[in-house]
């Protein structure tokens, strides 16, 4: 299981998004990658690809899995599947904190029912959406506002931590405290292409704002040397720690 306190080495905050569709390209990046970052995040490209099977071949590799798959259901379901994640030895995985509390608190319930429980992380607002998306979609208010609310609802049920981008840590630290472990999608090396990232930092930067784990693709996963690349990011950690 992994030991999410310790960033003594820096590299241990980097999850690398395996958005990649296949078995070939998982054990190509695990490979290369293992020793180099913490862990590898399988998402719902890869799980619907390969199964279960995804979270096997990286935790043969030597690696660990933080399962995003945003659960997000009736309460009963979403403590089954937690349970099932649990059991296939997940060192973190997601549930909507939109799916309310009653399916969060059964989320937090489940997982601490298990001998090796993960950690649950509840997804907030997705990094991809902007203020005319929440608007659209009848959230009201600017993606601060939204993750706050969102992220009180999850950790007053015992929620491990949340999914935010790095726009909203200053607001979450000086809400909830340094307590809550903070997992970061959104990071973009200085100079990178932002893709569908709407809300977006540097890894300096949101580590220096409050970030506990990097959720990290393309800038690492696209690169000619993803090793290299991975190495950049922790190196520019160095002097944040």
């Amino acid at each position: 299981m992994v030991n999410s306190t310790d960033f003594s080495d820096p590299a241990r905050r980097i999850i690398v998004a395996l958005d990649v569709p296949d078995r070939d390209g998982l054990l190509r990046l695990v490979r290369a990658l293992r020793g180099h970052v913490g862990m590898f995040k399988v998402g719902k490209e890869l799980f619907t690809s390969l199964g279960p099977t995804a979270i096997e071949l990286i935790k043969e590799e030597g690696g660990e899995v933080f399962l995003d798959l945003k659960f997000h259901d009736i309460p009963n379901t979403v403590a089954g599947a937690v349970r099932s994640a649990a059991r296939h030895g997940v060192a973190m995985l997601t549930v909507h904190t939109s799916g309310g509390s009653a399916m969060l608190k059964a989320a937090v319930e489940s997982a601490r029912e298990m001998v090796s429980a993960p950690l649950v992380v509840g997804a907030t607002v997705l990094t991809s959406l902007s203020a005319k998306d929440l608007d659209d979609i009848g959230m009201s208010g600017p993606p601060e506002q939204a993750v706050l609310r969102l992220g009180a609802l999850g950790l007053e049920v015992g929620l491990d931590g949340l999914v935010a981008s790095p726009r909203e840590l200053p607001a979450i630290r000086e809400r909830f405290g340094s307590k809550p472990f903070m997992v970061v999608p959104g990071i973009r090396p200085k100079g990178a292409a932002s893709h569908d990232q709407q809300r977006i930092a540097t890894p300096a930067k949101a580590v220096s704002d409050g970030a506990d784990f990097l959720v990290i693709g393309r800038p690492i996963t696209q690169a000619d040397d993803p090793v290299a690349a991975a190495a950049a990011i922790a190196d520019a950690l160095v002097e944040v720690e």
